[in-house]
């Protein structure tokens, strides 16, 4: 309830950038005018506009609290989240140690240590992303259950560092599944 809270202004603020954003994101992949971007192409745009909205926006709301709100707060922001065209996108946040602070779809894993979890072909997904965002940001592509199919398939994942955290959040898409 931490979010109910803050600022009206703050949260609102913070709402209206999101939407704005995603809008003109969504616009840039339907204008007929200029070559139109492919489906993967606009899937990526997506993923880092909203990875760093909601990285930028999570960096504001966390300031100033301890350990347990921002952990309560992350929860309540991404758990409602979802977008693309089948709702398969969602957010998911985890420290730079690999422990899962929340995830959108997958209520077991918060808590969890996944520093050591491989995908199929054997990639330490977890341990990747938290590099990549150590480095700011980035994308790394990996095997992870599809959430319709729950079978693993393909994913392309972006995530970006929370500023003033030691937290990091992502998102991703399937390219092969449209």
């Amino acid at each position: 309830m931490i979010l109910k809270k803050l600022s009206k202004n703050k949260l609102s603020l913070i709402i209206v950038v999101m939407i704005a954003l995603t809008a003109t994101i969504l616009s840039s992949c339907s204008n007929a005018e200029n070559a139109t971007p492919t489906s993967e192409e606009c899937d990526s745009m997506v993923a880092v506009a909203a990875v760093h909205v909601a990285a930028v926006g999570l960096g504001e709301l966390l300031e100033g609290m301890n350990d347990s709100q921002q952990i309560e707060t992350i929860q309540e922001f991404i758990d409602p989240i979802r977008f693309f065209d089948d709702d398969t996108g969602y957010f998911y946040v985890y420290n730079f140690d690999c422990v899962n602070i929340a995830h959108a779809i997958d209520k077991t894993l918060p808590g969890q240590n996944l520093s050591n979890y491989q995908d199929t072909r054997g990639l330490y997904v977890i341990r990747e992303l938290s590099a990549a965002a150590q480095n700011g940001s980035g994308f790394v592509t990996y095997y992870w259950p599809h959430p319709e199919t729950k079978q693993e398939q393909k994913k392309v994942g972006y995530v970006e560092t929370i500023p003033g955290t030691n937290y990091f959040i992502g998102t991703g898409y399937y390219p092969d599944t449209d």
